[in-house]
């Protein structure tokens, strides 16, 4: 019986995706619930698995293309996968104990989008080595053989061996200081970063205040009980729970800075929505920790590795990535000693941690070194007054620098 694949519905605040990967071909054998697409918006990638056991009967939207929330990208057809190999349909690659076409098997088991992308190019098929599943030939194996191709410069005795024995014509040489360039359109996750960034700094009055804070106690109080904590909670105690919790109890004290605008409008929330930035390959992501008062230490660690984990492997939902109120970015963890972070729209404020940093320090009319943290402050200054700002970064710097407070709400 044949089925239709429909990109999934996408939420109101998504209004389109693309085509990212197929992971089965026409004619290719699934399992159930097996991964056969992949549907990338400008938040997450969205997988979509087969109905049943089958074959993938046709594609109608290759890699790269866009699609619609629900609409049709393909044909699925359920049953035995021996029943497709005996079926002859004309959308099926031919299976492997047909021998008779071996010759052009390099070719034929080249994806559509792969293929296309070749014959764009000039590449030989045969040139291609596939890291697909039984030597499957993909988009991206193409592009790695283009890519390798424009950054090699051949010497000239390479070049004249590559040179057909009946080519009697000069072999130009490449110069040693040729600039490659290499051009790549963005993913729709980069486009929508970028566009909400411009957004951002377009639309608020974003203004930044800094503060230093000493993480010498946090630090000893981390080394005391790291092992213990482990060894309870079975996950390790980092700096960014402290930051978090301590966030936490400074927007109870300022809720401006954990409120929103919505149009004319200011919104305060009633509880803490906390986001932590997640560096990826594909880009910046913002999984949002809920109602971070009612969470421990151990809490949020463990929400923060299973986030971080999601984030690198793209599992990540939507509603995962939605309805924060306040976010925090640790730019130190890439060695950065001072930065002004963006704000995350409709979040009137955003926190960026930085670089540890040993540095001498008066203490009680002495020079000690310490290791000290810069903090940056990014708010919207429509929303928050200076002195809101200023009040709360210092009573964040307080609690981290004296973390009884934290505990005693003081």
């Amino acid at each position: 019986m044949s089925t239709e694949i429909k990109a999934p519905v996408f939420p109101e605040s998504v209004a389109e995706g693309t085509v990212a990967t197929w992971h089965k071909q026409p004619g290719e054998a699934c399992a159930r619930d097996e991964l056969i697409v992949d549907i990338e918006t400008d938040k997450v990638v969205l997988e979509i698995v087969a109905p049943a056991d089958g074959v993938i009967e046709e594609i109608l939207k290759n890699d790269g293309d866009t699609v619609e929330s629900g609409e049709v990208i393909g044909r699925f057809k359920a049953g035995a996968a021996s029943e497709s190999k005996d079926s002859g349909s004309k959308d099926a690659v031919e299976s492997k104990d047909q021998g008779a076409d071996a010759a052009s098997s390099s070719d034929a088991i080249l994806s559509p989008a792969a293929r296309k992308l070749a014959d764009e190019n000039n590449v030989e098929p045969s040139a291609l080595k596939g890291t697909g599943k039984d030597g499957r030939i993909s988009k991206e194996d193409v592009q790695s053989h283009i890519d390798n191709a424009k950054a090699s410069i051949e010497s000239p005795a390479a070049k004249a061996a590559a040179e057909p024995a009946h080519a009697a014509a000069p072999v130009a040489e490449i110069s040693a200081g040729e600039r490659i360039e290499k051009r790549v359109p963005m993913t729709r996750l980069r486009a929508s970063i970028a566009k909400r960034l411009v957004n951002a700094q377009q639309s608020a009055a974003m203004l930044t205040t800094f503060n230093e804070v000493n993480m010498g106690p946090i630090m000893e109080l981390r080394k005391q009980y790291k092992e213990s904590f482990e060894k309870r909670h079975g996950i390790k105690l980092g700096f960014m729970s402290f930051f978090t919790k301590a966030a936490t109890e400074a927007l109870k004290r300022f809720p401006a800075v954990n409120a929103s605008i919505d149009g004319n409008d200011m919104v305060y929330h009633g509880y803490q929505d906390i986001g932590v930035a997640v560096s990826t390959e594909r880009g910046l992501v913002v999984p949002v920790l809920r109602d971070v008062d009612a969470l421990s230490l151990a809490d949020i660690e463990k929400k923060i590795v299973e986030y971080g984990t999601k984030a690198k492997t793209g599992k990540l939902g939507i509603d995962e990535m939605t309805g924060g109120t306040f976010t925090i970015t640790n730019g130190g963890t890439f060695g950065s000693l001072l930065s002004t972070p963006i704000l995350n729209p409709p979040q009137t404020a955003i926190l960026g941690m930085h670089k540890i940093q040993p540095r001498p320090m008066a203490v009680n009319g002495q020079v000690v070194i310490q290791p000290m943290m810069y903090l940056a402050l990014s708010y919207d200054h429509r929303m928050i007054d200076g002195k809101e700002a200023v009040q709360f970064l210092v009573a964040i710097k307080e609690m981290l620098e004296d973390p009884a407070r934290i505990l005693l709400d003081v």
